[in-house]
């Protein structure tokens, strides 16, 4: 032991660090422990935070570059695509979307894009930054997209070369039909833009078999990784398309042909930016986390917490804001009781039991509250908690309510 230290002064410092008396630290930032159950981010496993501190190395070390086949390969299992060009964009899952936007839409470009919620507002904004069209599709918010909306878009608009749209809306907690949206685009000639930020992960996804083209994500949600990587995936006929451009991609950090550079499959790597390799790391680990239980599992243990905290929720006399079919186990949106003060509820639940739970957004400010079961946030200890917090709360601010019916009909639905 005596030698390992000798040999490694880095671990001379860290073990100075641990030693000294951490009441002097006064510039630093230690922040509470809370329980995240909002729209992310999720509750970070232990494991994927030690992982996060482990040391840092270069971001062209050969050590590294075997890491980063490593993802790709994780990244492949959790999209469930043999997708030659998958990798981790090193930027939040906006920059994913963008990313998936300036490669694919050109100037003049007409663009078909689907709006049930605040995400598919963005993506208008990104088509446009593009200086394409942007043809939108609207839905009710809590309603998903619209298949046959869609099909009559392109009827009228056959010039179309792109559909954009929300697997997993996070304004709302709402699933719209991505396999059969996916197979509208490619009937009609198109390829398919697919935000899975919110999915990815916690419901069934599967790129290839679906046939979407460029499909974006978070670290953040289900994935219970820090925030600040967006995993992304193309398909080969996306790949054609970024290859045949006309015109250069708006964005040099975000252009695909030159990160590819650096995260494709061959020994040598070209540089292009410095990665965030302990992010990096840290995802590496959630993506081994979720490929020991198996993502079948990984669904399976969504949903049971999901139906579980919705009987808890309803047994408070709380309702849901989405129909079921379309609900997100991992995104629950309630309706907010008439009479109740949203961001009083929060701020208690906040300061009071550490618990973090979500406003609604757009058109659902102040009409919903968003509880997330993301990832490792997603267990019995969250849901019970949730409701326990919930019921004080609420009680407090004169909502009349069955003493202790939420929890027991959430142990009810769980020993179903």
């Amino acid at each position: 032991m005596r030698l390992a230290y000798a040999a490694s002064p880095n671990l001379i410092l860290f073990a100075s660090f641990i030693a000294q008396d951490l009441t002097t630290m006064t510039n630093s930032f230690f922040p509470p422990i809370r329980t995240l159950m909002g729209p992310g981010p999720s509750d970070v496993s232990p494991r994927v935070l030690g992982a996060l501190g482990r040391p840092t190395i270069g971001h062209l070390d050969p050590l590294f570059v075997t890491l980063m086949d490593e993802i790709k390969g994780l990244l492949q299992y959790v999209f469930q695509t043999e997708n030659a060009l998958t990798l981790p964009v090193s930027a939040p899952g906006s920059a994913g979307m963008e990313a998936c936007f300036v490669n694919l839409v050109s100037p003049g470009d007409t663009v078909i894009v689907c709006q049930n919620g605040v995400f598919g507002g963005r993506m208008k904004e990104n088509v446009e930054r593009c200086a394409a069209t942007a043809i939108m599709v609207q839905d009710e918010w809590g309603q998903p997209v619209d298949p046959e909306k869609v099909r009559e878009a392109f009827k009228s608009n056959p010039k179309a070369s792109l559909l954009a749209f929300v697997h997993a809306e996070t304004s709302t907690g709402t699933r719209s039909d991505a396999e059969t949206l996916c197979a509208i685009a490619r009937e009609n000639g198109a390829l398919s833009i697919v935000d899975t930020v919110t999915s990815l992960g916690g419901i069934e996804l599967k790129v290839d078999d679906w046939g979407a083209d460029a499909v974006y994500s978070g670290s953040q949600k289900c994935l219970s990784c820090v925030p600040g990587i967006s995993p992304v995936t193309f398909s080969p006929r996306a790949v054609e398309r970024i290859q045949n451009r006309t015109h250069k991609v708006q964005s040099w950090f975000l252009d695909m042909q030159l990160v590819m550079g650096y995260w494709g499959g061959d020994s040598k790597r070209a540089y292009h930016h410095t990665a965030p390799v302990n992010d990096l790391y840290a995802l590496h680990e959630s993506l081994v986390m979720l490929q020991e239980e198996g993502l079948e599992s990984a669904f399976q243990r969504h949903r049971r917490n999901h139906e579980a905290l919705v009987a808890g929720l309803e047994a408070m006399g709380l309702a849901m804001a989405v129909s079921p079919e379309w609900r997100l186990p991992q995104l629950n949106s309630v309706l907010i009781p008439e009479g109740i003060d949203d961001a009083s509820v929060r701020s208690s639940l906040l300061n009071d039991f550490n618990l973090e739970i979500g406003a609604g957004l757009g058109a659902l400010a102040g009409r919903t509250w968003r509880i997330g079961l993301m990832g490792y946030a997603s267990n019995t200890a969250n849901v019970i908690a949730c409701l326990s917090a919930l019921e004080a709360v609420l009680a407090g601010q004169g909502y009349s309510l069955p003493t202790g019916a939420g929890i027991d009909a959430a142990r009810q639905q769980l020993a179903a």
